[in-house]
C-alpha cells in the first residue's frame, strides 16, 4: 500500500510534467514527416480501409451486423485496438525509450508510462471525433449510448496505463520481455473479437472466458455505443470480470515497481 501511495503522489507532484512530455512524445513520433500529425490518422484509416476490403470482397464475409454495415461495424472496436495495441508494445518499451531521463534526471520512473499512455490516448480522442463524424455522414445519427465512450476511455487508459508500468518494469530487466510483448501482438488481435463478434460464439462457457480479456471487453464495449445500444450496466458480470483484472494488474504493477525500481538505474 504504501508503495502505491508513493506511486500517487509522484503522479500528482509531477502531473504538469506528465502532460507536458506526452505532448513532446507526441510531436517526437511524427517529427520529421512531411505531412507530420497527419500520420496518426492516416496509417488507422489505410489499416482500416485493408481489413475491410479484404472481408468485403476478398473473404466476401462482411454483411451486415445488426442493420450497420460491416466497416461500420469494424471501426470502433479497431480503433480501440490501435491505441490498446501501442501500449501493449510501447507501454512495455516506454522506460527503455526514455532511459535518460531514469539515468540522467532525478525523474520518477513510475510516471514513464503514464505520459506515453497519456500521449497515445490523445491520438485516440482525436480518431474517435473522426468515427463520430463518419457515422453522422453515413446517415447514423448520435444516441444516448454514445455517452458512455468516455466511461469506455477511462476504462481503457487505466488497465493500459497500469499494464505499462508493469511491463515497462520488467522490459527495462530484459529485452526478451519486450520481444515476447510483440510477438504475441498479433495473437491478441485475433483473439480478442477485433475482427469478429463474441457474442455469436455458441460455447457459452468459452464466451465468458473470452471476457477475462480486457482488449475483448473493451472493444465490445466500444460497439455497444455505436452499433449494439446498450448500457454497461446491462452486463454487469463482464464489468466486473473487467474491474477484477484490472485491480489484478494494478497489483502486479505496484508489485514489480517496488522489487526493480532499485535496479533499474544500473541495467540502463
Amino acid at each position: 500500500m504504501k508503495t502505491f501511495i508513493d506511486i500517487l503522489r509522484e503522479h500528482v507532484t509531477w502531473r504538469r510534467q506528465i502532460f507536458l512530455l506526452a505532448k513532446a512524445d507526441i510531436i517526437k513520433t511524427y517529427s520529421g514527416a512531411a505531412l507530420g500529425w497527419a500520420w496518426a490518422i492516416i496509417k488507422p484509416l489505410i489499416t482500416i480501409s485493408v481489413f475491410w476490403f479484404a472481408f468485403t470482397y476478398g473473404l466476401r464475409s462482411g454483411g451486415e451486423v445488426n442493420g450497420f454495415p460491416f466497416a461500420l461495424w469494424m471501426i470502433p472496436g479497431f480503433m480501440a485496438w490501435f491505441y490498446m495495441s501501442d501500449m501493449l508494445s510501447q507501454g512495455a518499451n516506454s522506460i527503455r525509450k526514455y532511459r535518460y531521463l531514469v539515468t540522467k534526471m532525478k525523474f520518477p520512473v513510475s510516471t514513464i508510462p503514464t505520459f506515453i499512455s497519456v500521449s497515445k490516448l490523445t491520438i485516440h480522442i482525436a480518431l474517435m471525433i473522426i468515427v463520430a463524424v463518419l457515422f453522422i455522414a453515413t446517415g447514423h445519427m448520435p444516441t444516448v449510448y454514445w455517452v458512455q465512450l468516455p466511461f469506455y476511455m477511462l476504462l481503457m487508459f487505466m488497465f493500459w496505463t497500469a499494464w505499462g508500468l508493469f511491463s515497462s518494469m520488467l522490459g527495462a530487466m530484459s529485452h526478451d520481455f519486450i520481444n515476447l510483448v510483440k510477438a504475441i501482438n498479433t495473437a491478441i488481435f485475433w483473439l480478442s473479437g477485433i475482427m469478429w463478434d463474441v457474442n455469436t460464439i455458441g460455447e457459452r462457457t468459452l464466451q465468458k472466458a473470452l471476457y477475462f480479456n480486457p482488449v475483448t471487453y473493451l472493444a465490445t464495449g466500444y460497439r455497444n455505443c455505436f452499433i449494439y445500444g446498450k448500457w454497461f450496466w446491462e452486463e454487469p458480470m463482464q464489468l466486473l470480470i473487467y474491474i477484477g483484472v484490472f485491480i489484478i494488474m494494478l497489483m502486479l504493477a505496484v508489485w514489480s515497481y517496488k522489487k526493480l525500481i532499485r535496479e533499474i538505474p544500473d541495467v540502463l
